[in-house]
């Protein structure tokens, strides 16, 4: 299923929000496990996630900026 409003900035939105829910239950299942080994892979799993989120955030950030200008090709 996907998500998109047909707007560029709306959908990378939505797209935060996807990753931000996907980090908070790694750190969920990470907090209710001992094992060690999962922790590690939880833990890499939920990094990616903050680092998807990052760079959700700055592709909104570009856009914001081009948004008014006027593009010619």
């Amino acid at each position: 299923y996907i998500q998109a409003k047909g707007d560029p900035i709306a959908d990378l939105y939505e797209d935060i929000a996807a990753e931000e829910k996907a980090r908070a239950t790694y750190q969920w299942l990470i907090d209710l496990t001992d094992d060690v080994d999962l922790q590690d892979s939880l833990k890499f799993l939920r990094e990616r996630e903050i680092i998807h989120s990052l760079r959700f955030r700055e592709a909104v950030e570009i856009l914001k900026e081009k948004r008014d200008e006027k593009i010619f090709y």
